[in-house]
Parts: C-alpha cells; sequence; structure tokens
C-alpha cells in the first residue's frame, strides 16, 4: 500500500465524526453479533465497530499480498485463513 492510499484512508477515519446507520443481519450474523457481546461484555455498537476495524485490517494485509494464519490453542499447527 502507497503512503499516499495509507494517509489518506487515516485521515478520512479520524477527521469523520460517528455515522448513524440502520444495517439488517442475517439469522448467522445476528447470532455471532450475540455471541461475540457475551463473549466481551462490550455493548453491540462496540463489538461492530471493533469488527469493522479488525476486517479492514485483515482485507489491508491479503491485498497487500500478505497471508494470515491461526493456531489452535490445542495445536501447533497453523491453518492458512481464507476470505470469500
Amino acid at each position: 500500500m502507497s503512503a499516499m492510499r495509507k494517509g489518506a484512508a487515516a485521515d478520512e477515519w479520524q477527521s469523520a465524526g460517528p455515522t448513524r446507520i440502520t444495517v439488517n443481519l442475517a439469522p448467522k450474523a445476528a447470532a455471532a453479533l450475540d455471541q461475540a457481546v457475551k463473549l466481551t461484555g462490550d455493548t453491540k455498537t462496540d463489538t461492530i465497530n471493533r469488527a469493522l476495524q479488525i476486517y479492514a485490517y485483515l482485507e489491508r494485509v491479503t491485498q497487500d499480498g500478505g497471508t494470515l494464519y491461526t493456531r489452535s490453542a490445542d495445536s501447533d499447527e497453523l491453518e492458512r485463513l481464507y476470505f470469500v
């Protein structure tokens, strides 16, 4: 990612005030939101905000040629993550 693109995106995100939106979640997404709220104790708003930031980061990593891996706590084996 070029420095200009990074800087422009960061300026956009930092200068914008709160934005109110309405979202229709599919049942699986609504269940995932409820699960994340229970796991973290955060509000739905905070959970959605954090999820979007993490998603944007993961997309940036993969679009810049990076690769994402995960590992279960009970295993040393890495599993590559793919986003469809």
